[in-house]
């Protein structure tokens, strides 16, 4: 058994590498540790809500950019829809409020009609970041074209020379005095970076500019549908996706990867699995890679990255409402609401490693589109703002959720300031701090951004391809170009062409991997009026003891409305039977609907066990 490519990780970047290489009629194997493919573009449920894990908003929507030419080729435009939100961002603060419209000339205009005084500047920045847009996607991609083309960047691409000589900060302060007026202009700094005055003025300007010229766009019913259509195009295309599998080792041999070994992530019974392949994507974070390596590639790979900074990680605090939030005088899709403590650009930082009480924070509204996240009446909003790992790493296990409790206590009642009333609305909330992305991602400091955007580390400069180890390629927020929804699907993609060029490939068999957790239903059985039991064929090595857990993953559910196809389900079956048994309570939920519905023989795939 061999693949062309094996992609250890399901985020953005691996899907994307993995459908575009399927696409070029390469044999692909996805790994992903997770029962779900996405990484952060993935969503779950509680209770009537899917909750969207880290989307907002996502650009990159040009009529002829390269966004929409990929989602064209991987077909992802005939079953993913995406909506425009209705503007970039409202700024809330002291009974302030400023709007940033889609649009050059009207964003310019708002601007320019709040500080009339900075208009020269206002109008300097908007060309400026709209020519480094311009002047960035017609960058040449290979290392010798851009070094042939070197003497003549300042005519060129004087955009992109200036953007690479200024951090946010340090231009704002050049051209713009008024302090309001720079803190309105990147009121949305947390998606790309914690401080202006380290994040690189080149990575910022790229997709602030696809914002305010094209508009940001949410994935209709949530991100996991968009991760869901890439992992299916590559089993479409003849490719396998393995989830709830953990890459373990990256083998090498004679200066070459020629193989990974992969344990299940929720059965500690089943063996370590090894399959040869010509050469392997790695969408995991960069600095998890070295404990993967054999020497010299692991001290290697150590001292290449030693020196480098990772950017900060982000809080969540999820929230379902009982109704339409718009009562409470919510008026936009993504509002930032101001700390009382930043009064300059220089207090932007402090201000995030600062007291919950005054850090600034967005919260989005997804009732203020088709999102498709909660029944009709109901609403679901996120609460985000940058965090760090060091304040909750190490602390107890009651000392966590004690300290969770009590940020959430703390932003909810800000949101009430905010929005007097909605605290009664709402039905469910629930946080997700660094330590979450980190145990769910594995990316080092819950890192989503990977490391930092500052000038010394953007760009260029940054790490791509295969820098490492011939076939050994890297995309992820880690690589070049960096994080957010574009960049990852940008480095997924132009590693794969990168990959295609280099030709390392060789014939493959038609054998793939048998995925023993997928297993027919064998018997469905009423146990009264509101439970149903579903039994299948017991996965091979599934060795359960009383009281464990697994998941159960329905394949091609019957309904999917407002659901997700998989639920944690205690084992009723005893560990002697042949068969796995589940009790489905009937819930009204599109899940329990699709239990019901499913026929004998049809297949699930069974994750576990697990306490």
């Amino acid at each position: 058994m061999k693949y062309n490519t094996i992609v250890i990780g399901g985020g953005l970047a691996g899907l994307t590498a993995g459908a575009t290489l399927s696409k070029f009629g390469k044999k692909v194997l996805l790994l992903d540790q997770h029962h779900k493919p996405g990484g952060c573009a993935t969503t779950f449920k509680r209770g009537d809500f899917i909750i969207e894990v880290g989307l907002h908003e996502m650009c990159g929507f040009e009529k002829e950019g390269a966004i929409k030419q990929i989602f064209n080729m991987l077909e992802v435009d005939q079953q993913v829809e995406f909506l425009q939100v209705p503007e970039l961002y409202a700024v809330l603060s002291d009974q302030e409020k400023f709007v940033f419209p889609h649009g050059y000339d009207a964003a310019t205009k708002a601007l320019i009609d709040k500080y009339p005084e900075e208009e020269k500047g206002i109008k300097r920045f908007m060309k400026f970041i709209e020519g480094i847009r311009k002047e960035g996607v017609k960058l040449p991609r290979t290392p010798l074209k851009r070094k042939l083309l070197y003497p003549l960047m300042p005519l060129l691409y004087p955009n992109l020379v200036q953007a690479s000589r200024h951090t946010v900060g340090s231009w704002l302060d050049k051209y713009i005095g008024n302090e309001k007026a720079k803190l309105d202009m990147v009121a949305h700094i947390a998606y790309w970076g914690d401080d202006p005055y380290t994040l690189s003025m080149f990575y910022f300007g790229l997709p602030i500019s696809s914002f305010i010229g094209s508009g940001g766009y949410f994935v209709k019913g949530g991100s996991q549908q968009l991760s869901d259509h890439l992992a299916a195009y590559i089993e479409k295309k003849g490719g396998s996706v393995l989830l709830g599998k953990k890459a373990e080792k990256i083998i090498t041999k004679n200066g070459r990867v020629t193989g990974i070994t992969w344990l299940d992530s929720f059965n500690d019974n089943l063996e370590p699995v090894t399959v040869s392949c010509d050469n392997v994507v790695a969408n995991c974070a960069i600095p998890v890679v070295p404990d993967m390596l054999d020497e010299p590639y692991t001290s290697l790979l150590k001292e290449k990255i030693g020196s480098m900074t990772i950017s900060f990680s982000l809080l969540c605090l999820y929230l379902g409402f009982k109704s339409d939030i718009a009562a409470f005088g919510v008026q936009h899709y993504s509002n930032y609401i101001k700390g009382d403590d930043v009064k300059s650009l220089k207090d932007v930082h402090p201000n995030y490693r600062g007291d919950w009480s005054k850090r600034s924070f967005i919260f989005v509204d997804y009732s203020k589109i088709d999102a498709q996240l909660a029944p009709s009446g109901k609403s679901v909003g996120a609460i985000c703002c940058a965090d760090y790992l060091k304040d909750w790493d190490g602390l107890r296990k009651e000392d966590y959720k004690a300290k969770k409790e009590e940020v959430a206590q703390i932003l909810l009642g800000r949101l009430e300031k905010q929005f007097p009333g909605i605290r009664e609305s709402i039905e469910y909330y629930e946080v997700a701090t660094p330590k979450t992305i980190k145990r769910f991602t594995s990316n080092t400091a819950g890192s989503v951004y990977g490391f930092a955007q500052s000038k010394e580390q953007s760009g260029t400069k940054r790490f791509r391809n295969n820098f490492l180890i011939p076939n050994l390629y890297f995309a992820s927020a880690w690589a070049f170009p960096g994080g957010g929804f574009e960049g990852s699907i940008m480095a997924g993609f132009l590693a794969a062409l990168q990959m295609n060029r280099d030709k390392i490939w060789s014939d493959c068999n038609g054998a793939t991997y048998v995925d023993q957790r997928i297993v027919p239903l064998l018997e469905r059985k009423k146990i009264d009026d509101k439970t149903f039991e579903l039994s299948f064929k017991k996965p091979a090595n599934f060795q359960h003891q009383k009281g464990q857990y697994a998941i159960l993953q329905i394949m091609k559910p019957k309904i999917t409305e407002l659901d997700l196809p998989y639920r944690w389900f205690p084992v009723v079956s005893s560990p002697e039977e042949d068969s796995i048994r589940f009790h489905i309570e009937l819930d009204g939920s599109s899940f329990s609907k699709s239990c019901g519905l499913i026929d004998i023989g049809d297949k699930a795939t069974v994750f576990g066990p697990m306490a």
